[in-house]
Order: C-alpha cells, then sequence, then structure tokens
C-alpha cells in the first residue's frame, strides 16, 4: 500500500547510510529527510510512519501517521507523552537488540560476587596477599537462586546463561504468560515480595514505567536475604539509590552490582562509590558490536510491514511506556 517514511533530524551519519540503505532495499516506499525544523513540519503532516522523537508540536500535524519508531529500546520518561499516547499512530522500540550483550554484562557481575573479585580486585593495587579460608567467599552457583525481574527478552537471556551455571532461575514478568527456557518458575508482578526471600541474586531488568518508578525501596532490601546481591541493569530510576546504600551499610544485603542510577552520572559524592560491596559500570551494559546493524534491521522490517500491511514488530503499550 502507498506509504510515506519520514526520518526526522538531526541526521547523524548512520541516520544517513540507513536512509540510503532504505531508498534500494524498499522502493515502495517515499521516504523523506527533512534538513530543520520547518521542514520536518511540513514532511511530517505527509507521512504515515516516523522515525525519531515525537514532539507535541509533531504530533498535532502528524494526521496521517500510523506509525512511530523510537529510535531507543527504552526512550527517557517523557517520550510516550500524552500528546503520543492518544495519537492513533502505532509506536514501536528498538528491544530485542541488546540481550547478548546485557546478558553476558549481568552473568560477570554474578560471577565476580560468587567469586569474591569484589574483596580481592581492590587489593591488587597494594599488592596485598589477603586469600579468605578456603570455605568462605564463594557463592556455589549450582546450590543458587537468580530471581529476574522481568522476564523479556534481556531477562530471558539471562536465565538461559544463568542455567548453564546450575542456577535455579524464578522470575516475574507482566507480560509473558509461559516460562522461557531455564526459568524454573515464573510469576505475576504482584508475587514479587513474596520470592524476594528466595533469591541469592536479585536482577533487575524492568523498564522505567509509571508502575516500576521506586520499585526497589528500603521496604525491598529488607524483604532480602542478607547474603543476597542486588543487580540492576534495567532502568536507574526503578531504585532508591539512597535506600540501596543505607540496606548495604546496615548489612540489610551482602552486596550490589549497578549500571544505571537515579542520576547519571553518579553524583561524586554519593556513598556507593566507596562502599566495598558495591560494583559500577558506567552504563555500559549495552555496550558491544553489531547495534547499529540490529537497529537498521529493525527498522527495515517495521518499513516493510507498513507497506505490505503485516503487523509491525516490537509494538509499544504506550500508556505504559514499554
Amino acid at each position: 500500500m502507498p506509504f510515506t517514511f519520514v526520518m526526522l533530524p538531526p541526521h547523524t551519519d548512520v541516520a544517513r547510510d540507513w536512509a540510503r540503505r532504505l531508498a534500494k532495499a524498499v522502493p515502495e516506499m517515499r521516504l523523506l529527510t527533512p534538513e530543520g525544523d520547518n521542514e520536518a513540519a511540513v514532511a511530517i503532516a505527509e507521512a504515515d510512519g516516523a522515525y525519531g522523537t515525537p514532539t507535541a508540536s509533531l504530533l498535532a500535524n502528524a494526521k496521517k501517521l500510523r506509525w512511530w519508531q523510537a529510535p531507543m529500546a527504552a526512550p527517557p520518561a517523557g517520550f510516550y507523552s500524552a500528546e503520543a499516547v492518544a495519537h492513533p499512530a502505532a509506536f514501536t522500540n528498538m528491544r530485542e537488540i541488546y540481550n547478548d550483550h546485557i546478558g553476558a554484562h549481568i552473568m560477570a557481575f554474578v560471577l565476580a560476587f560468587a567469586r569474591d573479585f569484589h574483596t580481592y580486585l581492590p587489593l591488587q593495587p597494594k599488592r596485598e596477599w589477603k586469600p579468605k579460608p578456603i570455605d568462605t567467599g564463594t557463592v556455589h552457583l549450582p546450590a543458587s537462586t537468580m530471581l529476574i525481574v522481568g522476564l523479556g527478552g534481556i531477562g530471558a537471556e539471562t536465565a538461559r546463561l544463568a542455567s548453564a551455571f546450575g542456577m535455579t532461575v524464578i522470575g516475574t514478568d507482566a507480560r509473558r504468560s509461559a516460562p522461557p527456557a531455564g526459568v524454573a518458575q515464573m510469576h505475576r508482578p504482584e508475587s514479587l515480595d513474596a520470592l524476594l526471600p528466595l533469591a541469592d541474586f536479585v536482577v533487575l531488568t524492568i523498564p522505567h514505567t509509571p508502575a516500576t518508578e521506586g520499585l526497589f525501596n528500603r521496604e525491598k532490601f529488607r524483604r532480602m536475604k542478607k547474603s543476597a546481591f542486588f543487580i540492576n541493569i534495567g532502568r536507574g530510576m526503578t531504585t532508591k539509590l539512597d535506600d540501596l546504600a543505607a540496606a548495604l551499610k546496615a548489612g540489610e544485603i551482602a552486596g550490589a552490582a549497578l549500571d544505571v542510577f537515579e542520576q547519571e552520572p553518579l553524583p561524586k559524592d554519593h556513598s556507593l562509590w566507596t562502599q566495598p560491596n558495591v560494583l559500577i559500570t558506567p552504563h555500559t551494559a549495552g555496550f558491544g558490536p553489531h547495534l547499529n546493524e540490529r537497529r537498521y534491521e529493525i527498522l527495515l522490517d517495521n518499513c516493510r510491514a507498513m507497506v505490505a500491511g503485516k503487523p509491525l514488530r516490537n509494538v509499544v503499550d504506550k500508556a505504559n511506556w514499554f
């Protein structure tokens, strides 16, 4: 069916390359690449689909629009504005492109804690040889349980990897009804409080939504085992960092590994930087090869779907932001 697609500015070199490739791969599509706000306002009025950030003014002009492609897997708060939610266009995102990279990052955190690297690595620059007693300082993974909060694509890949190490994996998810491979038990999010005391590792892969903002607070940490480790690679706004720091200081949990934070960068004076049982990476869990090509493939699939009148890939529940 006739289809006009607009790639909104600003245009990076990557986006310009995508536009050239899309024009060749989907010749039935009319492709617009406006260069500024005025051109974008004109183009969006003609468009059936769009790629970029949806401002209120653009959405007001998008009378024909049936589809909007978000540039990210989990855009920041405000992307799915009231205007976006009210607009009849379907929105899609870039989820599923980070599963292998983030799954590996999570397991790096798990293995670091399980083998006591958080104790030994700080000793290396000091040239201190201080082995613990042979039967202390480790977590035997085949005897441990991982609770994954959010069994989407990243959670499912993490479950696969964790189960290969012999871990028992349980999880919660708001959408998935059948447990993915490697998951022994799957529950609704409402069961989280009952599951927290069972886990040796609690892993957050959930997006930031109205329902998950501030989900992990002091009360949640107090439900965990004192020997348990907390890992967050989802979104920083799901976890109250001052509550986490207080729980760690009080010995209510054994340690935490964080790739995302309520405020980024994490302020230099925050106590989490210097707590000995905390591992920090600067929002790099998704880093790895092939990401731009994976983004392009989603964009290409959805352009072809629009031309063919087929279902779109990665449709978002706009009101819930994911």
